[in-house]
């Protein structure tokens, strides 16, 4: 009873945390937006600036939605990827879902420079060749993962496939032009401005369909955790299992990087935090507390690259990864001490 109270303490907290993270986000930027103004959008009233409504309703919501959907996503499909794996430095890319995405973007950008191919290369036609993308890997992974009964061999096969299509990626990168290799470069640095509020059904659509299935098998991933042999003991089909949380992390990963371009070290190392502060193996906690963790994060990253009041914007893959890094090398060294 004890546990159960502190685990919905922790989980009224980090709610708590993460509106009040998502408010900041909408008072803050470029321009500072009054507070009654907020409190205008949401509850009816007179705006202070009229262009603060065009301001908060066009850019900033579409933003906060972005951060909440694209951090749930990466931090529950890296959830997934380390106990499938039962590998701590595990994320959401290693199955080549990241690749596979960016060489969808880089044809769309630099494929008529590169190769002369012509493509639909507006902001719908990237985020749509991305999901294109992602998915004829996730097919070929998900196609392997029948065949294919040791998971240490998967892995490598994943990152096999990952390897080479990002030589194909770099391959446009080499033979683009100059302004259709600076759009893709931009693209890598990651960003959750470019959602318009028309596309945000779509992406909310997918990730909840990930969530959705990733919380279906909760169970599994704790039994999983242990051990294929133990799995199997328990009556547990690991193969169809396996090739579902590969489906609900592809359609996680693959999603937030088609909207937002690829966002490194939030699915490494939220899992390790919402682990950390949970002192939880149970996934029916870990897969909630990630999602909201993850969120949170994100919104948090989202903010700093802001640099509030200025007019500047900094890469937010640039700084997830110098948020994420001290939380991957933590867990490295206390694995090393653990092994030793």
């Amino acid at each position: 009873m004890q546990g159960r109270t502190r685990n919905t303490i922790l989980f009224i907290s980090l709610m708590v945390v993460l509106l009040l993270l998502a408010l900041l986000s909408l008072l803050l930027g470029s321009v500072a937006i009054p507070l009654a103004d907020i409190k205008a959008y949401f509850f009816g009233g007179n705006f202070t600036d009229e262009v603060n409504l065009s301001i908060i309703q066009n850019f900033r919501m579409p933003k906060v939605v972005s951060a909440l959907l694209a951090g749930s996503a990466l931090a529950v499909s890296g959830l997934q990827m380390q106990t499938v794996f039962r590998n701590p430095l595990a994320g959401p890319y290693v199955l080549g879902i990241s690749s596979g995405a960016s060489l969808g973007v880089a044809l769309v950008l630099m494929g008529s420079s590169a190769f002369g191919l012509s493509f639909w290369g507006s902001q719908v036609g990237t985020v749509v060749a991305a999901l294109v993308g992602s998915l004829l890997v996730l097919m070929l992974i998900l196609a392997v993962s029948i065949r294919v009964r040791d998971i240490m061999t998967l892995l490598i096969l994943g990152m096999m496939f990952g390897t080479a299509v990002s030589a194909v990626t770099s391959l446009l990168q080499y033979f683009g032009s100059e302004t259709s290799l600076k759009n893709f470069v931009i693209w890598t640095m990651g960003s959750l401005g470019g959602v318009g509020r028309q596309q945000l059904w779509l992406y909310a659509a997918l990730v909840l369909l990930g969530l959705a299935l990733a919380w279906a098998y909760v169970r599994p991933l704790n039994v999983l955790g242990i051990g294929d042999t133990y799995a199997r003991s328990l009556g547990f089909n690991v193969k169809q299992t396996r090739f579902l949380i590969f489906l609900s992390t592809s359609l996680l990963a693959g999603t937030a990087t088609a909207f937002n371009g690829p966002i490194a070290f939030v699915g490494i190392a939220v899992p390790h935090l919402a682990r950390m502060v949970f002192r939880t193996s149970n996934h029916a906690i870990l897969v909630p507390a990630s999602a909201l963790a993850g969120a949170a994060t994100l919104l948090l990253c989202d903010i700093i690259a802001q640099l509030p009041g200025s007019a500047a914007v900094l890469p937010l893959n640039s700084v997830a990864s110098l948020m994420g890094i001290p939380v991957v090398i933590y867990i490295v060294l206390k694995n090393k001490r653990v092994v030793s």
